[in-house]
């Protein structure tokens, strides 16, 4: 293997170093520290394990590898009473509120498709009534097919149609203002 020679400080004196060396040493760092991050990750994974490493190149560069993180499992380290405890894996002290959290989103699913449901029953009937009216409407034809006086009674069957939308709008929002200052005065009586 071809090289080159440089000074490194030993100690109290200067020696010389085969570059080769250094280059060789870094390689195998690399390869040794990606494949010991992977089994401490196997291990984490597999047994559910919080682990943490803290590797030094030899160039002094730090690299860590921590699950759930270097922080947590240091933090948890250093805090250990000097009696032994027992620990509880996170996952199943989670796992009730995690079956209840299950629970909720699985009621509020039910819930929407029976709305779904009952908006799918309604469609149909919707469909249904239009059809029917199609047939009791003295309009069967296409609009592209209807003579001057037909638009002309169309126009008018419209506006008859417009004007009763207005004023069943108008009878909406004056129930939901109605509603709107009962629930008000309500509060209010309660809150005396």
């Amino acid at each position: 293997m071809g090289g080159f020679f440089i000074w490194v400080r030993s100690g109290d004196k200067n020696e010389p170093l085969f570059f080769g060396r250094i280059v060789a040493r870094q390689v195998t760092f690399s390869k040794r520290r990606s494949g010991l991050f992977k089994k401490a990750n196997e291990l984490a994974t597999l047994c559910a394990a919080q682990v943490a490493i803290v590797v030094f190149s030899p160039g002094g560069k730090p690299y860590s590898f921590g699950h759930p993180s270097v922080e947590a499992v240091a933090e948890r380290f250093l805090t250990l009473n000097l009696r032994s405890r027992v620990s509880i894996p996170r996952q199943l002290v989670a796992q009730p509120q995690r079956e209840a959290k299950v629970e909720r989103l699985s009621r509020r699913l039910n819930a929407i498709l029976k709305k779904l449901q009952a908006e799918m029953k309604r469609g149909e009937m919707l469909d249904e009534a239009v059809k029917a009216a199609r047939k009791r409407s003295k309009f069967r034809k296409p609009i592209n097919e209807l003579n001057l006086h037909e638009l002309i009674e169309i126009r008018k069957a419209m506006g008859q149609l417009r004007e009763r939308v207005k004023q069943r709008i108008s009878e909406i929002e004056a129930s939901s203002s109605l509603l709107l200052l009962s629930k008000m005065a309500t509060k209010q009586a309660e809150s005396k």
